[in-house]
């Protein structure tokens, strides 16, 4: 096991991890930037090193500084959270040259899964259902509406080294198709400085579920269930929860099993997450995340199994804790996003937190790092904390959820608190019956 393990990244993740650490008595080293100084995980930590001023690119994606920060604390293993360095497979091979241990997949699994066109291309290769398109990156026009023609309209065009709803364009007609190329090639060249786009077939009300997973590294695979992240604004997750309200327990055996076969045969380590889209009983890959989810909570609470706990335990060489007819699913899990932003125009709304009570009982989670007297930086992303409820079904996870938001208080700034009040008691969210679009569709009738 690890002795001291440097946690890159702030925020409610970075105190989730130091937390895990903590029960398992490692020692733990923060970084952060000169805005995070009064952080409660860097209060909590039990060394920290700041490194760098607030710009991310000048601390939190600042590998040198990082490694220097492992190199001076002794820290032999380093979490990445989510975000920031977490899937970026240069970090990984530097650690792996300075012989520290990245708690994650190897740089060459982040590499295949962080390019949209060679994973859906390796997860063909798996087994793994894919979206009907493009084998590979669109070379023009003339190529695009001959897939698109075969395939059917509507199509969607995507970045390959995508992500966040950016280079994506809908095309709905063969005339809509040369803008939506265009327009998606110079998204994609503008936000990630590779132009390459691919084509699929667009579905039109699919949900989003996911499956995660996790590899020993040496030829093991197991899945945790899925997660159904189905409400999203511009393609941001907002509201998740396990198991999905639109599958059965075939079906989810079913998956899990091809999810977890596919992470063996790729020999692939640690945590991970396979993305869908499901429409009409058929999953479609869309990508694999090669960290842990922002949502892992609720796959937590229907399993009871702590999934950092088992990060840890796999880079470390300890392999897997649990095999699959370990791993039993109990009641139903919902997380909601508190972010700091206005609840209908979404604008952020940084500042200082002037009271912070959050809601207790059975069932009831919070994970947050802020506090009465905290104040939000303006430079960094808007999520103040998750609430997490867990209940026996899904009618309890509801009714208890709607206990727990009305108990929940935000002061001194904007937050969605009042957003997730209304969906709670909104008949179509109680039905589970919703889609990917659902929530801006909603949205614009409320405006």
């Amino acid at each position: 096991m690890f002795q001291k393990i440097l946690i890159a990244n702030r925020g409610e993740i970075a105190l989730r991890v130091l937390r895990a650490c903590k029960e398992l008595g490692i020692q733990t080293v923060v970084v952060h930037s000169t805005a995070d100084s009064d952080a409660m995980h860097v209060r909590l930590a039990d060394e920290s090193v700041c490194i760098g001023p607030p710009p991310s690119r000048e601390s939190y994606l600042n590998i040198h500084q990082i490694v220097a920060a492992c190199e001076i604390t002794g820290a032999d293993a380093v979490h990445p959270g989510y975000g920031f360095l977490s899937e970026n497979a240069k970090f990984a091979d530097i650690l792996a040259a300075h012989n520290i241990t990245f708690i994650g997949p190897s740089g060459d699994h982040i590499r295949i899964m962080g390019d949209k066109i060679e994973a859906k291309r390796t997860a063909k290769r798996l087994g793994i259902p894919v979206v009907p398109g493009s084998d590979g990156a669109i070379s023009d026009e003339k190529e695009a509406k001959r897939i698109a023609a075969a395939i059917g309209y509507p199509v969607i065009i995507k970045a390959s080294a995508g992500g966040g709803g950016r280079g994506m364009k809908v095309a709905r007609t063969e005339a809509d198709l040369e803008v939506a190329l265009q327009t998606a090639r110079s998204e994609a060249g503008a936000a990630f400085g590779d132009d390459a786009v691919y084509i699929e077939k667009y579905l039109e009300k699919p949900r989003h579920i996911e499956l995660q997973v996790f590899g020993d590294g040496a030829g093991r695979g197991v899945h945790f269930g899925e997660r159904d992240c189905s409400l999203q604004r511009r393609h941001q997750k907002v509201w998740e929860e396990a198991n999905s309200p639109a599958l059965n327990a075939e079906e989810r055996a079913r998956i899990g099993g091809i999810c977890a076969k596919a992470i063996a045969d790729l020999g692939y380590s640690g945590a991970g997450t396979i993305e869908f889209l499901y429409e009409n009983g058929e999953f479609y890959f869309i990508e694999m995340n090669t960290r842990l989810q922002v949502e892992h909570p609720v796959t937590e609470a229907i399993t009871g199994i702590d999934l950092v706990h088992e990060q840890i335990r796999v880079a470390s060489g300890g392999g897997l804790s649990v095999k699959q007819e370990d791993i039993k699913f109990n009641g139903h899990a919902i997380e909601c996003r508190i972010n700091a932003e206005d609840p209908r125009t979404f604008t952020p709304s940084p500042g200082t937190i002037t009271h912070f009570h959050t809601p207790g009982g059975l069932g009831i989670r919070v994970d947050s790092g802020v506090y009465s007297g905290y104040r939000i930086p303006p430079y960094y992303d808007s999520l103040i904390g998750k609430l997490i409820v867990h209940g026996r079904n899904r009618v309890e996870c509801m009714m208890r959820l709607r206990r727990a938001l009305d108990e929940f208080v935000v002061d001194g700034i904007k937050t969605t608190l009042p957003l997730f009040r209304d969906l709670v008691g909104n008949p179509v969210i109680a039905n589970g019956d919703y889609d990917i679009h659902w929530l801006e569709k909603y949205l614009a009738k409320e405006e």
